[in-house]
């Protein structure tokens, strides 16, 4: 082989050593037996969620994944595997190949690497389930905006009251009272 080909395939290693280390997360998987037209719906899907699908030698790979510190994938590096790299959502590449997964069984999830942490099949199909990133944001925005409304509900409605009461701030009942109410 000659010093060009070595070198040529050390920059190769060194650029899949540094998408497993720069992405969110990543996910190995097998996609024997999908069609060409499959791997392209596939492939846009994951496009459109910023997650990068790439095919690599397997050996390149495993060289790559001892140089970043996670060559325990290297066992489910057999067959014909594509890498997804997910870099702005560590869920979604997860999420997407789990529910194409779901229509195309020749699509096989083999292994991932969420956060520096190497996680089996299982894992990432718990992973898959989790919202996205901007699920996350709504549901945080919802949290957030709950407390606020309460305290508009409660505003509203010493002001109704106020209204209702000719403008005197509504009259509240001595504590004694609440207290012999609540009993009741």
């Amino acid at each position: 082989m000659s010093v060009e080909a070595i070198n040529a395939k050390k920059v190769v290693v060194e650029e899949i050593a540094g998408k497993f280390n720069d992405s969110q997360s990543t996910v190995v998987v097998e996609y024997r037996g999908l069609s060409v037209a499959e791997v392209t719906e596939l492939r846009k899907s994951l496009r459109e969620e910023d997650v990068e699908f790439k095919v690599y030698k397997n050996k390149l790979v495993q060289r790559a994944t001892e140089s970043a510190g996670y060559a325990e994938i290297n066992d489910k590096l057999v067959g014909p595997n594509a890498i997804a790299f997910g870099h702005s959502d560590a869920v979604a590449p997860a999420r997407i190949l789990a529910n194409f997964a779901k229509d195309h069984e020749a699509l096989v999830i083999k292994a991932g690497i969420v956060e520096g942490k190497v996680l089996e099949v299982e894992e990432i199909n718990e992973i898959a389930k989790l919202p996205g990133r901007e699920g996350m944001y709504s549901m945080l925005l919802g949290m957030l905006q709950a407390p606020v409304s309460k305290f508009a509900r409660v505003v509203k409605a010493v002001a109704d009251a106020r209204e209702e009461n000719g403008g005197e701030a509504p009259v509240e009942a001595p504590a004694e009272e609440k207290v012999e109410e609540a009993a009741e």
